[in-house]
């Protein structure tokens, strides 16, 4: 079955490597992946020119989907997580709330289908890291059974 994957190119980047011959200029792109409903993925492609390395972010990005455990649009508890010098706080949020947060992880949860939530980056503002985080959070989040 062929599921229909959104892509947002968050972040491009020009670097460049010192050699004998001066400058090697490249690019690289992060680049998140989401069916909207529970699968995520993402990946930073490093490419001569900047469509080529959007074209591999993309494709990386849906091959490394994960699955998430969503409770009604939500996430099933508040969590916490730090990897590296990224900090993030997650809560659930009630119907209606929308998505609440900033910057990279806006687009992270939308992507994943999340539809109501509130975080907060508590530390670095480098995207890569936040998105790194973010997923990371989202993968890890326990399954919570409804009893009714």
């Amino acid at each position: 079955m062929e599921h229909k994957y959104d892509e947002n190119v968050i972040q491009v980047k020009r670097v460049s490597k010192k050699n004998s011959g001066g400058n090697r200029i490249s690019f690289t792109a992060l680049v998140v992946a989401g069916d909207r409903v529970d699968h995520i993925g993402y990946y930073l492609g490093k490419a001569r020119s900047v469509g080529d390395a959007i074209k591999k972010a993309s494709k990386k990005a849906r091959e490394n989907m994960v699955k998430i455990n969503l409770v009604e649009g939500t996430v099933p508890h508040e969590a916490r997580i730090k990897r590296g010098a990224a900090k993030l706080l997650v809560k659930p949020a009630p119907e209606g709330a929308g998505i609440i947060a900033g910057g990279a992880v806006r687009n992270v949860l939308e992507l994943a289908g999340v539809r109501n939530i509130s975080a907060k980056v508590l530390g670095t503002n480098n995207k890569a890291a936040n998105v790194k985080a973010t997923i990371e959070l989202l993968k890890n989040l326990k399954k919570v059974e409804n009893n009714k």
